[in-house]
């Protein structure tokens, strides 16, 4: 179902490239393109503020309109189109948008969207409570915990085998060819989901030691530090600059917190801190492991089943991540997590 008729459409577009309008320049446009009167243009453009698309700036003669941060926020995106401009070349935001908390108060998923991922979840209750077996319920854990530490690893360069991953984690034997960080890094995936399953009471409401005690366990013995960064860091493959200044990194991973612990659905407090941990960098590594991992455990704290990405691309994840950091688009990043969330319900405790 169209949003819009053909001449709001038209309003729209034109507002999003001309980046900010002026109410005399939209009319005079529309004007010269439908024969249409002042009022029926200004009935246009209050749809298109409404609707949350359009945002608009000063009164009177001097009112502009752009396109609203929520509307970039939840916009769809030709993914393949965007990556095809070389990031040098890409128009990004290159810094922190310390708006971002402001724009992410309202949710992040349609009512559509909602309602998908409630009756999914109720799926996988359903599903559950027909196993009465605890070493059952134990064994399809250990399957979810593998397959996450495997995927999450990859994620971030490790070459470890799913077939190895399961053998390193339920057998404790090491690929002798593999090095010791790609080892260590799978075995400390292994403490932080059973430490998160063990607990889970814990992140119903988020806090900052929860997060940097889940990063602590993912970078335990790998030669990086457990605190807040100090230093700059760069990304690869982006000109997003992250904060470098452990105040102003305080301040965020903070506000953060309290944006999660403010939302009463507990699926927006688990992608909200998958895209939020990644996004601030707070550690000087090992950022997206936490994020991945602090998600699953908000999941699991709510009795729901926590997700592998084992069907996820790992080329794809780390669009969908640039996405959001680069223009604070977040369609892509849904897309993987809705898909994943499904996939978890329809292949685990089944």
């Amino acid at each position: 179902m169209k949003l819009f008729n053909r001449r709001q459409e038209y309003i729209k577009e034109y507002i999003k490239n001309k980046k900010e309008a002026q109410i005399g320049d939209i009319l005079v446009y529309v004007k010269n393109n439908f024969n249409v009167n002042r009022r029926t243009v200004n009935r246009d453009i209050d749809i298109l503020l409404k609707s949350g698309y359009v945002s608009k700036q000063g009164a009177g003669r001097n009112t502009s309109y752009s396109v609203s941060d929520r509307y970039n926020l939840l916009k769809e995106i030709n993914v393949k189109k965007y990556f095809s401009v070389p990031f040098d070349e890409r128009e990004i935001k290159t810094s922190f948008n310390f708006n971002i908390f402001d724009v992410l108060k309202e949710n992040v998923f349609s009512e559509d969207e909602e309602k998908k991922l409630l009756q999914l979840h109720n799926d996988f209750v359903k599903n559950f409570s027909q196993y009465d077996s605890q070493t059952l319920i134990n064994k399809e854990y250990e399957r979810i915990l593998i397959e996450f530490s495997w995927k999450s690893s990859r994620i971030e360069g490790n070459t470890y085998s799913l077939l190895n991953t399961e053998q390193l984690i339920k057998d404790n034997k090491p690929d002798d060819k593999k090095t010791k960080e790609e080892t260590q890094m799978i075995l400390n995936h292994k403490d932080a989901f059973n430490e998160s399953l063990q607990n889970k009471d814990v992140f119903v409401r988020l806090s900052r030691a929860n997060v940097e005690h889940i990063h602590y366990l993912l970078i335990k013995d790998l030669g990086i530090s457990k605190n807040l960064r100090k230093s700059p860091v760069g990304i690869t493959g982006t000109n997003y600059k992250p904060l470098d200044n452990i105040y102003q990194i305080e301040e965020v991973l903070e506000g953060m917190i309290k944006l999660i612990n403010n939302k009463e659905n507990f699926f927006e407090k688990a992608f909200l801190s998958l895209i939020l941990i990644s996004y601030i960098q707070a550690f000087e590594d090992g950022n997206k492991r936490t994020a991945r991992m602090v998600a699953n455990a908000i999941l699991l704290s709510y009795n729901s089943i926590p997700i592998s990405y084992r069907a996820v691309n790992e080329v794809e994840y780390k669009k969908a991540s640039l996405l959001f950091y680069e223009v604070n688009n977040l369609f892509y990043f849904k897309d993987i997590f809705l898909k994943q969330f499904e996939f978890a319900v329809e292949n685990y405790f089944k």
